[in-house]
């Protein structure tokens, strides 16, 4: 297949830097592995090497300037990049793709739907830069969708919110207007909202799919990488493997974007430091009371604020607090046994 950049979703952007280096080849980073990256370019497909960084540095989706060796010398200023903090007890983050235009945030008509889960996914995908789109799979074998998506559609105005059927073409097209040729697209979910099928029907490929768990209605991973493909529409398409667990990092702007509601109303609080619990002229428990706001949406926003605080810390912030409540709690167990013997 004979690509130009642009088709490669090429911009402005990218062309600017790339001015400072003319004699570099520019190539997008269409697959991460251990020891190699995948590039795209003019020429089709090639291998590239990173001599002196490693391949963790580079995301699906990247763009990269390489020499006549095919050696990466520059990674690109990126405009978008979805990460997390990695899975594990470590502070690193965990890049999951970049220059990503709209986010699909899929899950699924049945026990899988969870709103706390798009609101962190769309917390992920306002702090990235990304235009999210909440796709709603298996309309089909749901009595009533259409309750999904208004549940959906209230976590944010204006939220784009599409119930579809994932084997249906004329359903999947209507999604694919939402990234045009030369824009990518990423998709993110738990296992089992049927992200494999539909990234099969987006793209025309036909990667193997796995049923899910009938009592919950959670899946087996079956996307185990990372890959940009192109769409029928050509648009590109990172898919990604089922997140068991999405740990934000650094995205207190982006969880604050999904929360505007209460942000508003936090303003309106008698006192700049209200914790909006019992304090008097607190403007978010007048809201619970007068019914206008959901008490579970404070919790899970100041749920969320918190995690990524956490989260968002450096290992040696992490190992200073640890260390701090552990002295803690051995003066509060010595002054117990202080006060036994007297």
């Amino acid at each position: 297949m004979s690509l130009i950049l642009s088709d490669l979703g090429w911009s402005p952007f990218f062309a600017a830097q790339h001015a400072a280096n003319p004699a570099c080849v520019p190539f997008r980073i269409i697959a991460v592995h251990r020891d190699r990256l995948i590039g795209a370019g003019t020429e089709g497909e090639t291998p590239l090497l990173s001599p002196g960084r490693p391949t963790g540095d580079y995301a699906v989706g990247d763009w990269v300037l390489a020499d006549d060796q095919c050696r990466v010398q520059h990674l690109l200023e990126r405009r978008s990049l979805l990460k997390r903090r990695a899975p594990g007890t470590g502070a690193e983050a965990q890049l999951i793709a970049a220059n990503v235009d709209v986010l699909f945030i899929v899950s699924s008509c049945n026990a899988d739907f969870n709103l706390a889960r798009l609101e962190r996914y769309l917390a992920l995908a306002h702090q990235a830069g990304c235009y999210p789109v909440v796709v709603l799979t298996k309309a089909d074998t749901c009595d009533d969708p259409k309750a999904f998506a208004k549940q959906a559609e209230a976590l944010a105005p204006f939220l784009t919110v599409l119930a579809i059927n994932a084997l249906d073409a004329s359903d999947v097209q209507g999604l694919l207007s939402w990234c045009p040729a030369g824009q990518t697209a990423a998709l993110v979910g738990s296992s089992g909202v049927g992200k494999t099928t539909l990234a099969n029907t987006m793209t025309g490929l036909n990667q193997a799919t796995a049923g899910i768990r009938e009592d919950d209605a959670r899946g087996r991973h079956t996307t185990t990488g990372r890959a940009l493909h192109p769409m029928r529409n050509g648009g590109w398409l990172v898919d990604t493997p089922g997140m068991r667990a999405l740990r934000l990092l650094d995205a207190q702007d982006g969880v604050d974007e999904v929360f505007s509601d209460i942000l508003d109303l936090a303003n309106a609080c008698r006192f700049s430091d209200c914790q909006h619990q019992s304090e008097p002229g607190c403007a978010v428990q007048n809201a619970i009371a007068e019914g206008t706001l959901d008490p579970d949406r404070l919790a899970r926003w100041q749920k969320l604020r918190r995690e990524d605080q956490r989260n968002s810390e450096t290992v040696a912030e992490s190992r200073a607090r640890d260390k701090a409540f552990g002295k803690m709690v051995r003066s509060v167990m010595q002054d117990k046994t202080s006060r036994k013997r007297l």
